[in-house]
C-alpha cells in the first residue's frame, strides 16, 4: 500500500482527473462499436478508477458514477 500527502489544489486536481476520466469510460461503454472484449477491459479499469474515487467523493457526488445491476448505459444525475 502507498500512501500519498496532496495539498488542497492537488486534491481538486485529482478529483477533476478522475471525474473525467470516469466519464469517458461511461461515454465508452454505452458505444455499440466498441467490442466485447474492449468493454470488459474498460469495465475492469472502470472499478479501480471509482474506488480511487471513491476515497474523494462525497456520497451525492459518487451516486454520480454508480453503475447499477445490468446498467450500461450513462447516467445524467
Amino acid at each position: 500500500m502507498l500512501g500519498f500527502l496532496f495539498n488542497q489544489r492537488e486534491c481538486k486536481e485529482l478529483d477533476y482527473m478522475l471525474r473525467k476520466e470516469l466519464d469517458e469510460m461511461l461515454y465508452d461503454l454505452k458505444d455499440t462499436r466498441i467490442e466485447a472484449q474492449v468493454k470488459e477491459a474498460i469495465e475492469s479499469r472502470y472499478k479501480v478508477i471509482f474506488r480511487m474515487y471513491a476515497r474523494l467523493a462525497s456520497p451525492k457526488e459518487l451516486s454520480r458514477y454508480v453503475r447499477g445491476r445490468g446498467d450500461r448505459g450513462y447516467r445524467n444525475n
